[in-house]
């Protein structure tokens, strides 16, 4: 069984080809992960998922209180670890995902990602195809108290510029942000992952919230034999 490594699916997306596979992992025989590619390239992997899991736990602590209503939205499934770390919680009472690609939707209907089964389980949770950051910046139909995004590499190195007006490229100014904030209830909060360091995003987050704070989450990627570090940025305003 050494050196698997089998494709479960490879399609063609408006970002590019979009493939999901499976391996087992050269520096740990007898352990396989789940890992999505975009043209070629690494996006997420099932082996380390510490800062997915941290983005849901950290912006739960920051917005505090005992309320056992929380409402959620989660910008980007991926393998689904944020949105199933925030339904652990029993103060979340509705987590709704937005997700731009409409394969990774079908992947989990068809069972191929790892938390397939208890995804599709929780009745919590409310999977829709759409572009988030659209959502963003317009006109809000409803309230969140949390706003979690994990969909770009980092602020400064999206997956997606299309529409300055209305995609990443205006959800990361702050003119973007406030538009955003308009979707948060009071006190709510908005956190978004990165890869990477952004000092200009969160001069943005400072000028259009009371409180920020950054989390670097570490943990030991053995399949390199080195620490790494990914960026939590978490933003919301004081209730009076």
């Amino acid at each position: 069984m050494s050196g698997y490594f089998e494709i479960l699916a490879h399609e063609e997306t408006s970002l590019g080809v979009l493939c999901l596979r499976r391996r087992e992992l050269l520096g740990r025989p007898g352990t396989f992960a789940t890992e999505i590619t975009l043209n070629h390239e690494f996006l997420m992997s099932s082996y380390n998922t510490a800062s997915e899991r941290a983005l849901a736990d950290c912006a739960l602590e920051f917005l505090g209180g005992d309320s056992n209503d929380v409402r959620v939205l989660v910008g980007g499934l991926g393998l689904g670890y944020t949105a199933w770390q925030v339904l652990q919680s029993s103060r979340v009472a509705n987590v709704e995902v937005i997700e731009f690609l409409a394969p990774v939707i079908r992947w989990l209907e068809e069972g191929l990602i790892p938390l397939s089964e208890e995804l599709r389980g929780e009745s919590r949770l409310h999977i829709t195809q759409g572009d988030v950051y659209a959502m963003l910046v317009g006109a809000p139909s409803e309230t969140y108290d949390l706003i979690l995004i994990d969909v770009d590499h980092s602020p400064d190195e999206r997956l997606d510029l299309h529409d300055r007006d209305s995609g990443p490229g205006a959800f990361y100014t702050e003119a973007g942000l406030r538009r955003a904030k308009a979707h948060l209830a009071p006190g709510g909060v908005l956190a978004v992952w990165s890869y990477d360091e952004s000092s200009p995003f969160v001069d943005a987050l400072r000028s259009v919230f009371d409180e920020v704070r950054v989390e670097r989450v570490e943990f030991e990627n053995d399949l390199i034999d080195e620490t790494s570090t990914d960026l939590l940025f978490l933003a919301k305003d004081r209730v009076e």
